[in-house]
């Protein structure tokens, strides 16, 4: 490959001043999305441009002082800044429920039984961690693009939420009539003795999470985008394992990776300062993840969904099993 590196010193310059020229490099010749094993003289183009409709002047040589080339469409090269209004949005950007602060866009999957194109990423995200009656959110709120604590406003609506699955609380204000009768009439004395203070009942919880997972529907599909940002198209969905290599684009850390630490882990959450829950059968990974991450998209090496990323600490992060999401949500990729 020495010699492509010497020829592309000399010819760089004429190269980049070519029409619809936006870069130059050395790799390797592409054969339809194939990459052969024969180096080239690589040159980016912002968009091919059929021969015909070229001047003889503009036309791209096939071959430079002998060496072959291979034009490439690579699009607009941009700034990957993924806290900005994206459009088309993708997935690794921020996003977010119009009462949130922000988080990430995880992926594009398709509502299984219409073909519908969703947007998925976790509850406390799309949902605003509502647990399906305390008012939090509904159906056809605003989700969006960057999310609120980005410099998201309504006019940046991108998409409505459609369904959630409900994030189950250890402790959560009784709903329970008698309770809120007691709680009324004890309140009463209460206030005659301490008028500052108040008595209310708590339900608590054993039962598990085994999700924190939501989609919103896209006002206009063209819209988003599928491919996430600097990992590509997902390629399938596969069973997280130990020792699995995985990755993830978040809008907080970009892109990390590492290993499956623990699988079928029970841990408990806390979802705010004042409140927490238990989850089962989660997964947990060495993977880097800060506050704004959730709502990421968990792959292998080979692009495949294994896992929503969800909750974090400051060595590991946590993530539902991609199976457990696409089944409770009735999605596919």
């Amino acid at each position: 490959m020495e010699r492509h590196y010497r020829v592309l010193d000399k010819v760089r310059s004429r190269i980049l001043n070519m029409p619809n020229v936006v870069g130059v490099g050395v790799g390797y010749k592409q054969v339809g999305f194939t990459r052969s094993e024969k180096p080239a003289i690589i040159i980016f183009v912002e968009k091919k441009v059929p021969a015909a409709s070229l001047q003889r002047s503009q036309i791209l040589p096939g071959k430079i002082n002998g060496l072959e080339t291979d034009v490439i469409e690579i699009g607009r090269v941009r700034l990957l800044d993924r806290v900005m209004k994206m459009r088309p949005a993708l997935p690794g950007s921020s996003i977010g429920h119009y009462r949130i602060s922000a988080g990430t866009f995880g992926a594009v999957v398709r509502d299984k039984n219409t073909g519908q194109k969703l947007i998925l990423s976790n509850n406390h995200i799309l949902a605003n961690g509502s647990n399906g009656s305390d008012g939090r959110a509904s159906k056809g709120d605003a989700i969006l693009q960057p999310g609120p604590y980005d410099g998201g406003k309504q006019s940046d609506r991108i998409a409505e939420l459609v369904r959630f699955i409900p994030l189950i609380r250890t402790s959560q204000p009784s709903d329970c009539p008698v309770a809120a009768g007691v709680a009324s009439l004890g309140n009463r004395f209460i206030k005659l003795i301490r008028p500052a203070y108040e008595m209310r009942f708590y339900k608590y919880s054993r039962s598990t999470n085994i999700v924190d997972c939501a989609v919103a529907k896209p006002i206009n599909t063209s819209l988003v985008g599928e491919e996430i940002v600097e990992l590509g198209a997902v390629s399938g969905v596969e069973e997280a394992r130990e020792g699995m290599l995985v990755q993830k684009s978040g809008r907080t850390t970009g892109v990390t990776s590492g290993q499956v630490t623990a699988i079928g882990v029970t841990l408990k959450v806390s979802l705010s300062d004042e409140e927490s829950g238990w989850f089962s059968d989660q997964v947990v990974s060495d993977v880097l993840c800060q506050p704004g991450d959730s709502g990421s998209l968990i792959m292998n090496k080979q692009n495949k969904a294994v896992g929503l990323l969800f909750a974090g600490s400051d060595t590991h992060c946590i993530f539902n099993r991609i199976q457990n999401v696409i089944r409770l949500l009735d999605i596919e990729f």
